[in-house]
């Protein structure tokens, strides 16, 4: 559903040279970074709440039928519907056929990274609907025609000036002379433009942060408040939520709580966190009359059993995202993925097949911070390496890099032809950098040292040391 870029290297060189992209890209470390260590320092028992969520979450997975099924009969009872998708297609098709059975023109959307995953938008829009995306940063890529580039601040890459102007061309019906210099007035305007259209919309979509199997409860959490207004105002409600974001009580839901705006932005809790509970009662006040809950699978029970299987525990927080230096260097819309950074590295191909996202477990440095700062302590490097396995043994990495591959393995497993050809590779790295002491240029290394330098190695090598130690 989601066919990577086939240029993922051309897009990494566009975005390493894309001046405003990189001005954007700052403000993850000195924002969700540090934001992030403080809230977490303030709560002595965060890896304690860890280990915790940890098997509540391969507890609900080991059980997933069960709960699902469960979580079913609960909506059921309050009046909500309950529909099963098996791929993106199918999930489609059920949303498409529910707009059309209530005769809806305008469709409201809260952000979720699900619906982007099948291409819910695109759906709908050839369906002949009307779409409003209405969290800001959603709703300002939309406008401008573009892919998320992170799963929580998806507008992230866009600066202040290039939203004014976007909003300059989108909004015509303002004084062409206002001004929009500052967030608060952009920000002023965009409440203004959406306001009339939660009013107006025929049907509200929203994802699902978790669905409560005990219950029937489906939770989100904004900072907008832009998720309550999508899901009430209408008279229809939508919710598309993955398979996985299952968990069994209210109590595992709210220790998930403690973990996920501390590890996305740094809060201890987000504006909102709203509870939905099926259809209108007779006594509410405001509410949906329809209430329809998607079930999506997209290939998320392929994973179960397999080495792929911790990925379902991610709680889309984004730290990964927000600690990687890859991503924090190129963004997310050189993936070529609704899920960019190391959880889209394993994702992505677990979900949409390893031939169509081969580049993206490359696309590390194997520094270990996603593992290290995810909430769910899934093993993100493990899982890429996994996938570069199946890469080499899948023959999907060109000639040139598995017969290089083969070559190092064949010199690492003989230690005489090891130690001989780094010594040639010494000597000749002291004699091209002899001068500067480190090595601009080197045979066969050019896609290495066009963005680093090699440094020089010493006159002997670790092993000629501990060898003139032995002989001692």
């Amino acid at each position: 559903m989601q066919p990577q870029n086939k240029n993922f290297k051309h897009s990494v060189a566009d975005a390493l040279k894309n001046i405003s992209l990189q001005t954007a890209l700052k403000n993850l470390n000195t924002g969700f970074v540090s934001k992030r260590r403080t809230a977490i320092e303030n709560l002595p028992e965060f890896d304690q709440i860890r280990d915790y969520s940890v098997e509540i979450k391969n507890h609900a997975l080991q059980y997933l039928d069960f709960y699902l099924q469960e979580f079913e009969k609960q909506v059921k009872q309050q009046g909500g519907q309950v529909h099963w998708a098996e791929d993106a297609d199918d999930a489609c098709h059920i949303a498409i056929a529910i707009a059309h059975d209530v005769n809806a023109k305008l469709i409201t959307k809260g952000k979720s990274m699900v619906t982007e995953e099948i291409g819910l938008n695109k759906a709908f829009i050839n369906a002949g609907f009307n779409v409003v995306e209405t969290d800001l940063g959603e709703y300002i890529i939309q406008l401008r025609d573009e892919a998320p580039s992170h799963i929580v601040v998806p507008a992230i890459h866009v600066l202040k000036e290039q939203v004014a102007e976007n909003f300059f061309e989108a909004h015509k019906q303002f004084d062409s002379n206002r001004s929009l210099n500052n967030p608060e007035e952009i920000v002023s305007e965009a409440r203004h433009v959406l306001r009339d259209k939660f009013l107006s919309a025929d049907i509200g979509v929203t994802g699902a942060n978790f669905l409560i199997a005990e219950n029937g409860a489906v939770i989100i959490v904004t900072n907008e408040g832009n998720g309550d207004l999508t899901q009430t105002c209408a008279n229809t409600h939508i919710v598309v939520a993955g398979i996985e974001k299952i968990v069994p009580t209210i109590n595992d839901a709210m220790n998930l709580l403690r973990l996920l705006p501390r590890s996305a932005t740094g809060q201890e809790i987000t504006s909102y966190v709203t509870f939905a509970f099926g259809s209108r009662r007779k006594d509410d006040l405001d509410g949906p009359e329809n209430y329809h809950v998607i079930l999506v699978d997209n290939g998320r029970s392929k994973m179960l059993g397999t080495e792929m299987a911790d990925m379902l525990r991610c709680i889309r927080c984004g730290a990964c995202l927000n600690h990687c230096p890859v991503y924090s260097a190129i963004g997310g819309q050189a993936y070529g993925s609704v899920y960019p950074g190391p959880m889209g590295a394993v994702l992505s191909p677990s979900l949409f097949g390893i031939k169509h996202h081969h580049d993206l477990p490359n696309a590390s440095t194997f520094c270990g911070r996603c593992e290290q700062v995810c909430p769910m302590r899934i093993p993100l490097p493990k899982m890429m390496r996994h996938y570069r396995e199946q890469e080499f043994t899948q023959k999907i990495s060109p000639l040139t890099i598995r017969a290089g591959l083969k070559s190092w393995a064949f010199v690492a497993k003989n230690p005489w032809l090891y130690h001989l050809v780094m010594s040639v590779v010494s000597i000749a790295l002291r004699v091209f950098g002899s001068k500067k002491g480190r090595s601009q240029r080197f045979l066969g290394a050019s896609s290495w040292t066009e963005f680093r330098d090699i440094p020089i190695p010493a006159s002997k090598t670790f092993h000629a040391l501990w060898r003139a130690k032995e002989q001692k």
